[in-house]
């Protein structure tokens, strides 16, 4: 009764989420670096949306940093303010994992994100395999990304 309650709730958090095919990400990264998702093409990709005024999302943080050091992974820091502020955040907590500023919050909503954090588990086809919206550990964090990249979804 509990796992019902549980997948209940989940189910009407992520019903405004993207899915099937992800929309298409062209960004700019804090890093100068561009972005583009069908770049990615072949490979498993972690499309994390979060924001430095969030409380749930610093919890997550260093989960996916450690994930960004052998995995395929964006960011889009979203309503943070402007890049020297999200620069200024990233550098105060020392993290590293590559970032796009979505100040007014449009790439959010092209994917469907009312709330942070929110995560996409993208394949090698494009297609939006897993999508999670609330805290997350560093292993269902793996574990999704590890399922999407063999086609287990």
């Amino acid at each position: 009764m509990i796992l019902g309650l549980f997948l209940g709730i989940q189910a009407y958090l992520q019903r405004d989420m993207a899915q099937g095919q992800a929309p298409p990400l062209r960004a700019s990264l804090l890093s100068g670096d561009r972005t583009v998702l069908a770049d990615h093409a072949g490979e498993a990709v972690l499309l994390h949306f979060w924001a430095t005024w969030c409380p749930v999302c610093r919890l997550e943080h260093g989960s996916i940093d450690r994930l960004a050091e052998d995995h395929q992974v964006i960011t889009v820091a979203i309503q943070s303010g402007a890049e020297a502020e999200i620069r200024g955040f990233m550098d105060e907590h020392e993290l590293d994992f590559p970032v796009i500023a979505d100040p007014d919050g449009r790439l959010a909503a092209r994917y469907g994100v009312k709330g942070v954090p929110a995560s996409f588990f993208i394949d090698g086809d494009g297609r939006i395999a897993f999508r999670t919206r609330g805290y997350t550990t560093g292993w269902g964090l793996r574990a999704r990304l590890w399922l999407t990249a063999r086609g287990l979804h």
